[in-house]
This record gives C-alpha cells, sequence and structure tokens, in this order.
C-alpha cells in the first residue's frame, strides 16, 4: 500500500474543496500539514515494514542507524555490509543523531581499526566490518579499544582462517581468536537476528561501556535472503540511553580538557586499572539481558542469554551458536523419545555471561540433568 498516498486521500476526504474548515473540526481552521503529520505517524505506527534482504544488509541497515563513522575495508564475506552503509551514506539516509555517516575506506583491517580507535576516542561513535583474517588484524586495536571502556561495535560474518589455504567455510575460528580481547560477543543465528541482536549489541555497547562484536555466520546467514521486519527510528531512539551518548562525548579527547592516554605504567598502577574496569563487565550482562527484554516487548520475539529448545527432561544437550540453531531447532525426530534435547543457543559468549546467569535461570529446565555432547 502506498502510504502517503493513502493519506492524502484521507486529508482531501477531511478538508472540503475551496475551505479550510473540516467537517470535523466544527468549522475550526486546521493546517493541512499537521494532519499529514500526525496522520503519517499513526499510519507507520500501525503498520509493521518488511523488507527482503540478506544477513549483511540487515546489520548494515541497523548499525547504520547508531554509528556516526563508518572505518571499513572488504574482505569476504562481510563486504556487503560496508557496501550498503556506503550506499545509504551516499543517499543522504540520516542516522538517530540526524547526521549522514562518515564513511572512511582504510588500506587494510589492520588501518580500519585504527582509525575506529581514533575516531572512539574523538568522541564519534564507530563502526566496523570484517571477517576472517580481517577480524585477526584488527585484534591489536581491539585490545585497546576494550581497555578504554570505548563503545564500539563490529559486526563480523565469520569465516574460517586460512590456514595452509585460503577457505570460505564460515566456521568461527575467526571470532574465538577473540575471546581475550575484552570484547562482549553476540551471535545471531539468522537474518531477522540480525536485525534485532544487531541493535542489542549498540544499544548495549553504549550503555554499558564495553565494546560488542556481533557475529553471524558467513555465506550461511551473511548472504541467506529473508524477509524480515525493521525497526523504526522512533523505536529505537526510544531505547537509546541519550545520557550515556552525552557522558561518551564528553569523556572524548579535547585540548579543552585534556587528558593523559596510552602511556606506559608500572605493573602496581597497571593492574589497579585492570581491576577497575571489572564492574563494567559485571554489569554487561544485566545491561544486555535488558535490552533484549526491551525488545522482547516491542516485536513480541524472546531473545534471552540462553535460549532453550526441546525436551524437559533431557538426557543430551546440544549447545550451539550460530545458523545451526535453527536446524537444530527443526530437529524433530528424536523429540519424541524425550531423551535429546533439541538446543541451546548461548547468544551472550563472554565469559558465558561472565558467571551472572545460572543454566537455569536462562531457560533450561531446572530438572534437567543434560550432559553437553
Amino acid at each position: 500500500m502506498d502510504v502517503r498516498h493513502d493519506i492524502l486521500r484521507t486529508i482531501k476526504s477531511l478538508t472540503p474543496c475551496g475551505s479550510h474548515k473540516s467537517r470535523i473540526g466544527k468549522g475550526k481552521k486546521i493546517k493541512k500539514q499537521l494532519y499529514i503529520n500526525i496522520l503519517f505517524k499513526n499510519k507507520m505506527a500501525k503498520e509493521k515494514k518488511f523488507i527482503t534482504c540478506d544477513g549483511n544488509t540487515a546489520a548494515a541497515h541497523v548499525s547504520y542507524m547508531f554509528t556516526e563513522v563508518a572505518a571499513i575495508y572488504p574482505i569476504t564475506p562481510s563486504s556487503v555490509m560496508a557496501e550498503v552503509t556506503d550506499e545509504m551514506a551516499t543517499a543522504g539516509t540520516k542516522n538517530l543523531f540526524g547526521q549522514t555517516v562518515k564513511i572512511a575506506e582504510m588500506q587494510s583491517e589492520g588501518g580500519a581499526a585504527g582509525a575506529v580507535h581514533g575516531s572512539l576516542s574523538a568522541g564519534a561513535l564507530t563502526t566496523t566490518y570484517t571477517a576472517s583474517q580481517g577480524l585477526l588484524l584488527m585484534i591489536p586495536n581491539m585490545y585497546k579499544i576494550a581497555g578504554e571502556l570505548l563503545p564500539g561495535v563490529m559486526h563480523v560474518s565469520a569465516r574460517c582462517v586460512a590456514t595452509h589455504a585460503l577457505n570460505i567455510f564460515g566456521d568461527h575460528s575467526d571470532i574465538y581468536a577473540c575471546r581475550q580481547t575484552g570484547y562482549a560477543m553476540l551471535c545471531s543465528s539468522n537474518v531477522q537476528e540480525v536485525m534485532d541482536l544487531g541493535a542489542v549489541a549498540h544499544l548495549s555497547s553504549i550503555k554499558g561501556r564495553v565494546p560488542f562484536l556481533h557475529f553471524f555466520d558467513g555465506f550461511r546467514t551473511s548472504h541467506e535472503i529473508q524477509k524480515i521486519k525493521v525497526w523504526d527510528y522512533d523505536t529505537l531512539g526510544e531505547m537509546l540511553d541519550w545520557d550515556a551518548v552525552n557522558e561518551f562525548r564528553r569523556r572524548s579527547l579535547n585540548p579543552e580538557h585534556p587528558v593523559l592516554r596510552g602511556s606506559a605504567q608500572n605493573p602496581d598502577i597497571f593492574f589497579q586499572a585492570r581491576e577497575a574496569c571489572n564492574k563494567y563487565y559485571d554489569e554487561i550482562v544485566d545491561v544486555t539481558e535488558n535490552y533484549m527484554n526491551e525488545v522482547n516487548k516491542r516485536i513480541g520475539t524472546d531473545y534471552k542469554l540462553f535460549n532453550y529448545y526441546g525436551a524437559a527432561d533431557a538426557e543430551h544437550i546440544i549447545v550451539a551458536m550460530g545458523s545451526v540453531c535453527d536446524t537444530v531447532e527443526s530437529w524433530e525426530v528424536l523429540k519424541p523419545s524425550k531423551k535429546w534435547m533439541n538446543g541451546t543457543r548461548p547468544l551472550i559468549a563472554e565469559r558465558w555471561a561472565m558467571g551472572a546467569r545460572s543454566i537455569t535461570s536462562c531457560g533450561l529446565p531446572e530438572q534437567s540433568m543434560a550432559k553437553p555432547v
């Protein structure tokens, strides 16, 4: 349906030809533009917007809304994310802050990561997209970004790291190499989750001051095409912690309030600083879970730190992340035997939710004595 055409037809029915008086306004003058704005907003609020796209496009779409600078360098299968972001910026698409995203294509993934670090330090919310060896080249800067508690997000279409030969198999060897960098990790299993959990990654990072690595399977999800629901700007703006955004900007490097960063420290001082950041990691699980609940309220999903599916009295358990989860959930042949729990998907992989949530509270049945297989 053409929403604008429908609204204009409604306006025509409300306002007689040649008159500025509304049939429902008892002779009071009305402004036609005011009716257009009100009706258009109500119409869009009632209608859910859908698009047909792949996982990369979904990640680019949702990340654009939270991004002021995108430092990019293409690598298969993540290149489409940077390409779509560039296209949106060229078309003049505005983010949540009313700005067009600034695109900076560097000469390598290492350069892109350095640009992300510098841009975040300067107070601009910055995003990058990568995979495989490209992600590994970003690891040195990932330590710095996490150590300085900068709210950056990396969207990764996970892909096999090349060893004796190049391979585009969509495994998780690249993201597992980043587990000790200090990044929280959030995994999406399908295109709709890429859209939804991509938003959770940005919202949680801004509020919790912990950088996020949001990943999904290369090709299997990054290039899979599905019809999905799209977030609108108003809803994401309502969930965004604007006070946290302002605090992030106030902490940025500025000659008006100079600070010292990147110095060399003796062990006694260095480890005090490392311990001081623990409270942010203790809190980030609650922050992430709260945003998952906010998403659930708005679109009727059931996102949890761990999502359980299957028999309540399972004897075996499959713990999985990524596109395999949808496959496991469709595996019904063993369900009647109640010997198998069809699967548990840990969405957040930072220290297995930092031990702040038990398996039971994350969705597994309390009576289950299941063993991993």
